[in-house]
């Protein structure tokens, strides 16, 4: 009897492992662009030190290695000429309140990332003190998608 419960168990758990959703890299934003339109779930993961970063208007020699990354729930997109634009693009943005890194106190993260046709990223972020929306930090980092052949530091992920 043990060994057909043990039997039993190994068939279950191994099925079990087949169901669960596998994860892909999507490696441009043609890819990221069908993924969205077909309701799938994409996730994106931003490597900071491999982007370019401007700080007060700057750039900064020196790039945070810090990684960060949200979902794509919601988001828009723009075809090219929509709005003045010259190229396509897809923007999404999130506020989370998290412990300030730099202090001891909370901040919200606001994070907007702009994926543009060509393949190059626009990531906002800005730390805002929750009880006055005073802006304690503001940076722009700009990066390429990940393509598995370039070094960008924008990896998308999507589950299937």
């Amino acid at each position: 009897m043990k060994k057909i419960f043990i039997f039993f168990l190994a068939i279950f758990l191994s099925g079990f492992s087949f169901t669960m959703a596998q994860s892909r890299q999507l490696k441009n934003f043609d890819e990221l662009l069908t993924a969205v339109k077909a309701g799938s779930h994409v996730k994106m993961v931003f490597h900071y030190k491999k982007c370019e970063l401007i700080s007060d208007n700057e750039k900064q020699e020196k790039v945070p290695d810090a990684i960060g990354g949200m979902s794509l729930d919601v988001f828009e997109y723009f075809a090219e000429n929509s709005v003045r634009n010259k190229l396509a693009f897809l923007v999404a943005s999130e506020t989370k309140l998290i412990q300030n890194p730099m202090g001891d106190d909370y901040v919200y993260n606001y994070v907007k990332v702009k994926l543009y046709a060509d393949n190059q990223v626009k990531i906002s972020a800005r730390y805002l003190n929750p009880e006055n929306y005073k802006v304690e930090m503001d940076e722009n980092f700009f990066g390429a998608i990940n393509d598995g052949k370039n070094d960008g530091g924008i990896f998308l992920f999507v589950n299937e």
